[in-house]
């Protein structure tokens, strides 16, 4: 049953939505939405050391360090030619990497990679830079496309030889721009084209919210480079890469992906866990080396443990929190087909029909208005007949998905929106949906904001049921 409510309710329902003059006609469009992507090991956001398609959001800032653990009893060595010549000395390190990395206007993500410091001896300094432009990324579920690129500067260590930069981060005395034979390989630069699916998970049910990301992508540089290296090149896959991420909510503020991936020479699975921007993971590197029987020769063949600590900041939102996002979820337009007129023929004689009830329009989640009629005890008639609606229920109801019976809304849950907190008021009002333009849904109900309006917005309109609606306001 619905009310009427009073005109003063009316009336504030409308100052809170600001200025109406000039409005533009309703727009349905949302803002691209795809996951949060976690850090990559080296070189800002995407799997581990495979890109994605999405970058950044505009300014938020994210630092990384990453590192694993290198233990060999030896290391195999080449002559001038680029030969196995013997074995040398092993290695106990744990091998640390860092990377800075910023978006810009949603379209495009840079950054600088620190790789190494040290004196000569030991390969000098390895840091590089690395971008990557946007050109499509679809509204809900899709494919993305994208173009980057990888520049590292080689290592020195002090002998006036040119040194190539590894794929796992560290100064290689072994890598050369050219052997004496003939050959060698290019690692510094490492241009690419890479796409993203999107896709949204099972929904409903026990799971939380969820969604999944295929990415394939092809490489040159350090995608490809080393094939005929055999203590490098195994796996080597002619710089096709590709990847696989289950994103999941873990909480309204927290996400948990889990990733494989396939670098163009290594089989990588790892997990990422993030909470407001603050980032853990821990990775199994290498996994598709064997495990020989006479123990590993080198760094790249090994199976091996990484970590990952990172941090981001968002200074376009509040309390510069980066809230892990889900995709954007876009519900289907639904039709419905009014029932045939009945059968029967009603032949009324004497004076004109006298309707019952006062109009009233209700604003309905589907962005539409509709015209109905509110009898003097609150009965809703619908129809040229003035049927009552409860009369209809549950075969006829009014279209939509609303809030009012879900836990979230009755449990007072702070609205998590494209990164935002949004806190409800206590009362509830109608409003014009010629007022209003689609924001997005969050959990399975439309929201709605402003028609005049930008993202960011500071309020939101949710529908609570038919005729009545609720404000959501960013911070607090």
């Amino acid at each position: 049953m619905h009310r009427r409510l009073p005109s003063a309710v009316v009336l504030a329902s409308i100052l809170g939505l600001g200025s109406l003059s000039g409005v533009a006609p309703l727009n349905t469009s949302a803002e691209a939405q795809t996951p949060t992507m976690p850090s990559t090991l080296r070189y800002g956001s995407g799997l581990m050391d495979v890109p994605v398609s999405s970058v950044l959001p505009h300014l938020q800032v994210t630092g990384t360090l990453s590192g694993f653990f290198s233990q060999l009893g030896r290391r195999v060595q080449i002559d001038e030619a680029g030969a196995p010549s013997g074995y040398g000395p092993g290695r106990d390190d744990f091998l640390a990497d860092g990377a800075f990395a910023v978006g810009l206007f949603d379209r495009a993500e840079a950054g600088l990679t620190l790789q190494s410091f040290g004196d000569d001896e030991e390969g000098g300094d390895i840091w590089g830079l690395f971008a990557r432009v946007r050109l499509w990324e679809p509204v809900d579920q899709g494919v993305g496309l994208a173009v980057g690129a990888r520049w590292i500067a080689g290592p020195s260590f002090g002998d006036g030889v040119d040194y190539a930069p590894s794929r796992l981060g560290f100064p290689d005395e072994r890598l050369r721009t050219s052997y004496t034979g003939g050959g060698g390989i290019d690692t510094d630069f490492s241009p690419y084209v890479v796409a993203t699916a999107f896709l949204r998970g099972w929904d409903g049910g026990r799971l939380p919210p969820n969604d999944m990301t295929l990415t394939f992508g092809l490489g040159r540089g350090m995608f490809s480079e080393g094939a005929e290296l055999d203590f490098y090149s195994d796996g080597h896959a002619n710089g096709w890469f590709m990847g696989a991420a289950w994103h999941v909510d873990t909480s309204p503020r927290s996400q948990l992906t889990l990733m494989a991936e396939h670098n163009g020479f290594d089989v990588n699975i790892g997990a990422h866990y993030d909470w407001q921007g603050m980032r853990v993971g821990a990775q199994y590197l290498a996994a598709n080396h064997d495990w020989p029987a006479d123990g590993h020769i080198g760094e790249y063949q090994k199976p091996k443990w990484g970590i990952l600590a990172s941090f981001s900041l968002c200074p376009t939102r509040p309390g510069m929190r980066c809230t892990p996002r889900p995709m954007q979820r876009v519900e289907p337009d639904t039709i419905y087909i009014p029932p045939p007129p009945p059968d029967t023929i009603v032949i009324r004689t004497g004076g004109p029909v006298v309707e019952q009830g006062s109009p009233m329009t209700l604003c309905l989640a589907t962005g539409r208005n509709v015209e109905v009629r509110v009898t003097a005890a609150g009965d809703t008639l619908i129809g040229p007949a003035g049927t009552r609606l409860d009369d209809l229920r549950p075969v006829v109801d009014f279209a939509g998905s609303y809030a009012g019976a879900s836990f979230w809304y009755q449990n007072d849950e702070v609205m998590i929106f494209e990164g935002a907190d949004y806190r409800r008021s206590d009362e509830t009002f109608p409003v014009d949906c010629d007022q209003l333009l689609r924001a997005g849904v969050y959990r399975g109900v439309p929201v709605f904001a402003v028609s005049s309006g930008s993202r960011p917005f500071d309020v939101l309109f949710v529908p609570v049921e038919p005729g009545l609606w609720t404000r959501y306001e960013r911070g607090f």
